[in-house]
């Protein structure tokens, strides 16, 4: 499988210029960045959520996790929770369940970027499958996130 069709046709509208890289198959952003030799801070993962009013995908680098209260008080959502893995793949056709790309836009997706990813030259994003990323720099990535939310609700997970 190569990329997304959606994210791929997305992307060239834009105007936006990334590679594709191929590595061995990975079912976690930490197998992933591992297998890819990139940094996991580099690295965008997508976490989806949901509420009452639908979905929002929060955008943070791979060794954080979502502070969801936090992210919830900057939105003005009280109740978002992790949506359910079955609803993801329903949304996100064409894409491998757990290899969602972090941009949610071609989905028609409300998407938040953590302020964290903006510090990264090069940003690493799933491609919709479980051996593709693509690889794209920061002036790129930050361009296509400029008219999303950002802020700062991302934390080093506890063990």
């Amino acid at each position: 499988m190569s990329i997304s069709t959606n994210l791929a046709n997305y992307l060239d509208q834009r105007g936006a210029r990334y590679e594709v890289l191929s590595h061995a198959h990975s079912r976690t952003s930490a197998e992933t960045a591992r297998s890819a030799n990139v940094m996991p801070c580099s690295l965008a993962k997508s976490v989806v959520l949901e509420d009452h009013a639908g979905y929002v995908m929060a955008v943070i680098p791979a060794d954080k996790a979502v502070m969801v209260d936090e992210l919830g008080r900057m939105l003005g959502r009280k109740e978002l929770r992790l949506a359910d893995e079955e609803r993801i793949a329903m949304l996100f056709k064409g894409c491998e369940p757990g290899a969602v790309p972090s941009i949610g836009m071609p989905w028609g997706i409300e998407t938040v970027v953590d302020d964290e990813l903006e510090e990264s030259e090069v940003v690493y994003m799933e491609g919709g499958d479980h051996e593709r990323l693509l690889r794209m720099s920061h002036d790129y990535f930050h361009a296509l996130m400029s008219t999303q939310r950002h802020g700062q609700f991302c934390k080093t997970p506890t063990h």
